[in-house]
């Protein structure tokens, strides 16, 4: 009993590329042998090069197989449709939107300064213990912005400079209050586990980009900045930062407001007081 088949479609036979990879061959067996031995391999790698163009283009050469089927896939197959339940509706029958609560950002602001506030001991911690000086960790902040600070010698940095005192202050506190602010809005949109996205990855990410790119813009400056005690002070930050953000209670998204009052539409109740929808 013959067995009806099938076919299927395939790419057909070709023999450019083990001519390809003959003339590849011969040509860097000529460099220790002879500069013929490289020149017949020039021409087999050209001439499967063309070969196996045509092959492909301008229309791919194809060619059906036939293939024997047995007697249960012979039967005409019929796929079950699964059934798709309804989406999750919001309120008013509107889809959801997601996150339906986020953190609010005066957490982001506590978060940021807290965090800030804890990276600092980190860095008067290496400060004085490293370099002996409370004052390196600013000044050599500060060099970010200040031209003079960034060419300054060991001892300069190590010297108290109320300028460079200032102006690491503010950038500091800036900095951490912004990421404090990224990380009220980002948190809520990633996956579980805030801790070690918050804690450890966002710092050991931001951290490798700051290094990629002092590393072109000021080597100097790249060339002093420890950077293991810079990856501790981060991930001190963002675990500061992140366990502050978290710890707040979140706030509803209008996704959970009535639809008249996320358009801001005022309705009218029985009695035909007009006010705003509740």
């Amino acid at each position: 009993m013959t067995m009806p088949a099938s076919t299927i479609e395939q790419p057909a036979p070709t023999v450019w590329p083990m001519v390809t990879a003959l003339g590849i061959t011969m040509v860097f067996a000529g460099l220790v042998t002879h500069v013929l031995v490289s020149a017949v391999g020039v021409v087999l790698t050209v001439a499967a090069g063309v070969g196996w163009w045509r092959q492909v283009l301008p229309r791919p050469q194809l060619e059906q197989l036939a293939v024997p089927l047995s007697a249960d896939e012979a039967q005409p197959t019929v796929v079950p449709r699964p059934e798709v339940g309804p989406p999750a509706a919001g309120e008013a029958g509107h889809r959801v939107r997601v996150p339906v609560e986020v953190q609010p950002l005066s957490a982001g602001i506590k978060g940021g300064i807290v965090g800030g506030v804890a990276m600092a001991i980190v860095a008067i911690a290496y400060g004085t213990l490293i370099q002996h000086s409370l004052w390196y960790p600013v000044n050599l902040l500060a060099a970010i912005a200040m031209p003079r600070m960034a060419q300054a010698s060991e001892a300069a940095l190590r010297a108290f400079d109320p300028p460079a005192l200032f102006l690491g202050i503010i950038v500091h506190g800036v900095i951490s209050v912004l990421a404090g602010l990224l990380y009220a809005v980002i948190l809520p949109m990633l996956p579980r586990r805030h801790m070690l996205w918050g804690g450890f990855v966002a710092p050991l990410l931001w951290t490798g980009g700051l290094w990629a790119l002092l590393g072109v813009i000021n080597p100097v400056l790249n060339a002093r900045v420890d950077w293991t005690w810079f990856i501790v002070s981060q991930v001190v930050y963002g675990l500061t930062a992140g366990y502050v953000v978290s710890r707040v209670t979140p706030v509803a998204t209008m996704q959970t407001w009535p639809l008249v009052a996320r358009a801001g539409v005022e309705i009218s109740d029985r009695a035909g007081a007009r006010g705003p929808s509740q």
